[in-house]
């Protein structure tokens, strides 16, 4: 999901064609003081086109369904005309092909293509000298860029890229926001009703006038205090997003800088932010949260499971009270619909041991509710003891196995490990407990299996196969977000994701592990310690873990050897061969696809590995869809060229050999 904010266009076609009309109109108007200033400047008065008006860019926007992005831009950041009309001058220069050249001639020095405010202020009749302080919006809120390189009047302006996007009719997109700053989905889980009466009170606080307060939203269960959140976002009509703690920039610029991009997008979209925080706070994350916290003037949410005492003042907390049974016995009700008194009891050994979330008690309206008390219990507690599993969500990816062995295309000694990998899992009751090995002692029952070999090679795949294979779920590890620079951090976010593991039985794949796992250093400081005993704490853990971790890398000796001596299985991935990269390419089109004339030998002279030929095979899929088309040699070279640019490389003559002897055509 991409972080942005809807147009009206969405919902009216025709607005996007208005507003681009619009635009051009406003830098046709740019352009004529343009030409008025150049004729006068070479001494052709008579010549000189009348001043420009304004009503062509008014006819547009009175028929319009909603305002211009050029007119909201403008109210929301109290634009002055002097202000608008050098946001627009610099539009111009983005996108009309005359005004570098038209910038040369008015500024009369061939090198200067582009806007100034010197060039500004003698421009147009409404210039002012304050629009160029650095408090004044066009450059406190970084609508334009100027150069440092030059005086201020003559230095170089741009529109920033967002900004050029909005005005032209596109979702605004924040670059900087992007992958720190997240949009929650807007869809809204059932509450309960001691949740629910928390919402307006919230909401009437959060969009208070002349006010920007923190609320501080606390409570156990994560996915409890989120929908509360969403359904504040609703009952306030503010876009919800989301930040981690985690995320926000120690270094006071870059949390300025953040801050800032933040505010602007408030402005234009009126969104409000929720911060998750951990119940446990470093001093570091303290000061951080405490700086963020007082320089936002926005209003924020934080979500934590504990209170957090922090010196901000105005700062509201609100207890989110655990379920009572009544509130969910009526939701199981609600989601079951009402029940025979023969199914009471069963249902109350559900509430009893479950403490489900109003959202997951809703989703078990999908269960059948079987005549037989017994089976509808043992149904419904299936149900929960999967769903009742703790989130890996923030700290790893869930991946939906759905690879089969005849899609993995690998060696008979390599399939015959995977499948020895996961016999042994589903064989460890036997040995371990029933057989007696665990009374001899935890140490190294851990099952943990090594896919090492190139990108592409289908790592992955593989360990979709195996989840599929033992009906668990697959979670892929964030390495980003398990390593810490905090002293003791790494270390609770892999006991969580351990922890988890253990109680939802998922399988753990983690990626790239040398990048996590690399080989011990000597301890020369601190930091080096510190480092060591993160991996001697996961070496700990994995050789206690019930479940299969896979670990996968493309550069095996960059581990560790204490950490490759624990390791169960080590499975090569090697780079495929000629005879392989056939078969999947014959295995990759499914069935029902439109296909003329291909030949997989030829194909298989491509020296790529698997990945890449999936996306080359979609890609050559879309071509041919928009051509409406079956898809054919021609269009998996036109795919494959573009899948080699991506990487500055070109296909070879050697890999497209042959491949012109015969007619493409469709």
């Amino acid at each position: 999901m991409g972080f942005e904010r809807s147009h009206p266009s969405q919902s009216d076609p025709t607005w996007y064609q208005d507003n681009y009309d619009y635009l051009v109109e406003a830098i046709a108007v740019i352009q004529t003081w343009l030409d008025r200033t150049i004729a006068q400047s070479q001494d052709r008065t008579a010549e000189m086109p009348p001043p420009p008006d304004e009503a062509g860019m008014e006819a547009i926007a009175a028929q319009m369904s909603h305002p211009p992005a050029l007119l909201e831009l403008c109210q929301r950041f109290g634009l002055s005309t002097f202000e608008r009309d050098l946001i627009v001058f610099c539009a111009g220069r983005a996108v009309h092909p005359e005004f570098r050249d038209l910038c040369a001639i008015a500024h009369q020095q061939p090198q200067c293509t582009y806007p100034t405010f010197q060039l500004a202020l003698q421009l147009f009749p409404h210039s002012h000298w304050q629009a160029l302080t650095p408090h004044a919006p066009l450059r406190r809120w970084n609508l334009l860029h100027n150069s440092t390189d030059d005086d201020i009047t003559h230095a170089r302006l741009q529109i920033d890229e967002s900004i050029l996007h909005y005005l032209l009719g596109e979702p605004y997109v924040d670059g900087l926001l992007a992958g720190v700053i997240e949009p929650l989905s807007s869809q809204q889980s059932p509450l309960s009703s001691s949740h629910a009466a928390l919402v307006e009170p919230i909401a009437a606080m959060l969009t208070a006038a002349q006010s920007s307060p923190i609320v501080q939203l606390c409570g156990a269960n994560p996915e409890q205090r989120q929908a509360i959140a969403i359904a504040v976002s609703h009952a306030s009509h503010a876009p919800l997003y989301r930040i981690a703690l985690a995320d926000l920039p120690t270094a006071a610029p870059a949390l300025t800088s953040l801050i800032l991009c933040w505010q602007r997008f408030v402005i234009l979209t009126g969104s409000l932010l929720v911060c998750d925080l951990d119940a446990g706070l470093g001093s570091e994350q303290t000061t951080v949260l405490q700086r963020f916290a007082h320089r936002l003037n926005a209003p924020l949410l934080l979500s934590t499971a504990e209170r957090i005492e922090l010196s901000q003042g105005a700062i509201a907390v609100f207890n989110i009270p655990p379920l009572t049974h009544p509130e969910q016995w009526q939701l199981w009700h609600t989601a079951l619909g009402l029940l025979d008194e023969t199914h009471h009891a069963a249902l109350n050994d559900i509430i009893a041991h479950f403490t489900l979330s109003p959202r997951t008690i809703q989703t078990a309206s999908l269960v059948e509710v079987d005549p037989d008390p017994a089976v509808f219990k043992q149904t419904l507690w299936t149900f929960c003891r999967h769903q009742a599993r703790p989130r890996l969500d923030h700290l790893a990816q869930r991946i939906d196995a759905i690879a089969t062995w005849d899609d993995l295309i690998l060696g008979d000694r390599e399939k015959a490990l995977l499948k020895a990998t996961v016999e042994q899992v589903n064989q460890r009751h036997t040995v371990y407990e029933t057989w007696g090995f665990a009374s001899k002692g935890r140490r190294g029952l851990g099952i943990t299996a090594l896919f090492a070999g190139p990108s592409g090679t289908g790592k992955t795949m593989a360990a979709e196969v195996i989840a599929r294979e033992l009906n668990l779920d697959l979670y892929r590890i964030d390495l980003s977000a398990v390593t810490s620079k905090y002293i003791g951090e790494t270390e609770k976010n892999l006991r969580q994701i351990f922890d988890a593991a253990e109680a939802g039985g998922v399988v753990l794949l983690f990626d790239e592990a040398d990048a996590l796992f690399g080989k011990r250093t000597q301890v020369k400081d601190s930091h080096d310690r510190h480092a060591n005993m993160e991996v001697s704490y996961l070496l700990q853990r994995m050789e206690a873990y019930h479940g299969l971790a896979i670990l996968t890398t493309n550069l095996k000796d960059n581990l560790d050897d204490a950490f490759t001596r624990r390791l169960r299985f080590i499975i090569n991935f090697p780079f495929p061969e000629a005879e392989s990269r056939a078969q999947i390419w014959q295995q990759i089109f499914p069935p029902q696809m439109p296909q003329k004339g291909l030949d997989f030998d030829l194909l298989s002279q491509l020296n790529v590995t698997g990945g890449n030929i999936r996306s080359i095979a979609l890609n050559a899929a879309f071509l041919a869809a928009q051509a409406d088309a079956p898809v054919t040699m021609q269009a998996i070279l036109d795919a494959a060229q573009s899948e080699y640019l991506k990487f500055g490389q070109s296909l070879t003559p050697a890999e497209i050999r042959g491949w012109k002897k015969r007619s493409w055509s469709p």
